[in-house]
């Protein structure tokens, strides 16, 4: 682990866990190889029962670590508490279950060293690391390559991101009232604030997809319960209902050839992205791309179900709490 210059802005790394005993190693091993190390990492542990508070205490040693502990607390609780604790002028935000590439602080805070930028944000990125064929699927269903990143419409994940902690002291925080898309909501107040963000691809970040279609379903429930929750994307999950709800039926009560042909095209054009995903990350395997293609379908179909049982739940989570006509723009914190 190399030192940094004595330029270089002092850097608070944060995250938060809770039952992570299988995950915390790989991602403290990770931290300990940065070429650019934090100046201090500060977890906050939201009620472990499992072993992960000794793993903590054994990397102590190692590591300029702080353990918080805020039974409890959820992500965003958790998020605040250790930015309240945090003590450099960038705090970088990770998630237990990822591995960090060994330059990723380093090409996460050097948007922050050119003053000539301004950035208030750098928004790092994601990879895949698949172990099975169901994995590799499900990565090509739900997560993008960089190159079909818009760097200006891009809302980055709290797997890989940094931004100054002045934001945080003049009122930013996390939705402690949303326990999905709690990041989402985030980037949006922070945009709307008028911070100055920069995509920084190379701020890689690894982690294993969910393993099982249980685990998946699950997952994407709670990502459109949260958007439910904080008002989000209402267009999309709008056209999501007509599709399967309107199109789709309507392939049984209308007999038009051209009609069915049209509905076909435009599933070939809703599986485009993923299917090219298989094949980019395959090594333009035609065998392994055609053979796990009916799986992304199906995945996809799946992901959508849940997205559709989800977002109601939210919407109805929302309405008995502030009315439906409050979304994150002016829902306050508890």
């Amino acid at each position: 682990m190399s030192g940094r210059s004595p330029s270089s802005v002092n850097v608070s790394l944060i995250t938060t866990i809770v039952n992570e005993a299988g995950s915390l190693p790989g991602l403290l091993a990770s931290i300990s190889r940065q070429t650019r190390p934090p100046d201090e990492i500060i977890v906050v542990d939201g009620g472990s029962t499992d072993d992960s508070l000794r793993i903590l205490q054994e990397w102590q040693a190692k590591l300029p670590l702080v353990t918080i502990i805020a039974e409890g607390a959820n992500i965003s609780r958790g998020r605040n508490i250790a930015l309240s604790r945090a003590s450099g002028a960038i705090v970088a935000v990770t998630d237990a279950g990822t591995v960090l590439d060994d330059r990723w602080l380093e090409h996460l805070v050097r948007p922050f060293e050119d003053r000539s930028q301004g950035i208030d944000v750098a928004a790092g990125f994601f990879v895949p690391d698949t172990q099975t064929d169901f994995e590799a699927a499900l990565a090509a269903t739900t997560l993008p390559d960089a190159d079909e990143i818009d760097p200006e419409t891009f809302l980055p994940s709290s797997r890989s991101v940094a931004f100054r902690r002045s934001w945080f002291d003049a009122g930013m925080q996390y939705p402690e009232w949303l326990d999905y898309c709690e990041d989402v909501v985030f980037d949006l107040r922070m945009k709307r604030a008028g911070a100055r963000f920069s995509f920084v691809s190379e701020a890689t970040v690894s982690f294993r997809p969910r393993t099982n279609l249980g685990d998946y379903w699950k997952q994407y429930y709670r990502y459109a319960r949260g958007d439910g929750k904080a008002g989000l994307f209402w267009k999309r999950h709008l056209i999501r209902y007509l599709t399967y709800l309107v199109v789709l039926p309507s392939l049984v009560m209308v007999r038009f050839p051209i009609w069915r042909l049209l509905v076909l095209a435009g599933a070939v054009a809703y599986l485009r992205r993923p299917v090219q995903r298989l094949w980019v990350r395959s090594d333009r395997s035609l065998t392994k791309t055609a053979r796990m293609t009916t799986l992304t379908a199906f995945l996809r179909g799946a992901g959508d179900v849940a997205k559709m049982v989800g977002y109601p739940a939210g919407l109805i989570w929302r309405a008995q709490r502030y009315g439906l006509r409050r979304d994150w723009r002016s829902i306050p914190e508890e």
